[in-house]
């Protein structure tokens, strides 16, 4: 077993750019290190991680659709994987399992990006309320922009906007910055495409052949990477701080 041990579970993977992120993170610190990418299918977060744990790994990033089951696992959490009742980052170690969300840190690096320049004041609606749309809409609040909420079921918007102490999004107010935190190829309604036709920056949280969102809207679209690239500089802070 390498000095340390990492690894990336979910299901797909296989398009993951992480392992590469991280592969490089190792070489550039000069850490006798491995990085890999395992399928784990819903319903197996749990045992996953307590193999990997049991393995010697010294921790693991966690994709969908297994970051809710990563929580439960967890003796821990930081503040983003609270609200958001979401782990992406799990660290082993002598307390036991820490959880951790850094798709928070991610939202506001792909943001910054978006706008070139400071977060703070900007306004910003989030189309999702799943994980990663949880722990961005928290992040980006704490960060200094105005946020707002969307989803296509109320109640899920509404548990989420709650959650993260932003507002639910009203049709026909202006945003800055559009964050879609949704699955691949999935159709807008009407109302909400509109909105985000207008919007001065758009920004798909997906990446690679994933980001469909541009295709489907007919508009220049951001696309996930600078998102994960974000999320992985927060992540490998804490698996070799």
């Amino acid at each position: 077993m390498p000095a340390l041990a990492l690894a990336l579970v979910g299901d797909p993977v296989d398009h993951s750019a992480s392992p590469g992120l991280y592969r490089g993170f190792l070489a550039e610190r000069g850490i006798d290190g491995t990085y890999e990418a395992i399928c784990v299918p819903a319903g197996q977060g749990r045992s996953a991680l307590a193999d990997l744990r049991a393995r010697g790994y010294r921790g693991v990033n966690v994709t969908t659709p297994l970051k809710e089951e990563a929580y439960a696992y967890c003796d821990s959490h930081d503040e983003i994987a609270a609200a958001s009742g979401s782990v992406n980052t799990v660290v082993f170690d002598a307390a036991g399992a820490r959880g951790y969300n850094t798709d928070g840190a991610g939202a506001v690096g792909a943001v910054a990006a978006a706008v070139s320049g400071a977060v703070a004041g900007r306004s910003v609606l989030i189309l999702g309320a799943g994980p990663t749309a949880r722990a961005g809409a928290l992040a980006l609040r704490e960060a200094g922009a105005r946020v707002a909420l969307w989803s296509r079921t109320f109640a899920r918007a509404r548990s989420a906007a709650t959650a993260a102490g932003v507002d639910l999004w009203q049709p026909g107010a202006p945003c800055d910055v559009v964050l879609a935190a949704l699955l691949p190829a999935v159709e807008l309604p009407a109302y909400v495409r509109v909105e985000v036709l207008r919007a001065p920056a758009v920004i798909d949280a997906n990446y690679g052949p994933r980001a469909t969102l541009g295709a489907l809207l007919g508009r220049p679209v951001h696309d996930g990477l600078e998102m994960l690239r974000a999320s992985v500089r927060a992540s490998f802070a804490l698996f070799a701080p």
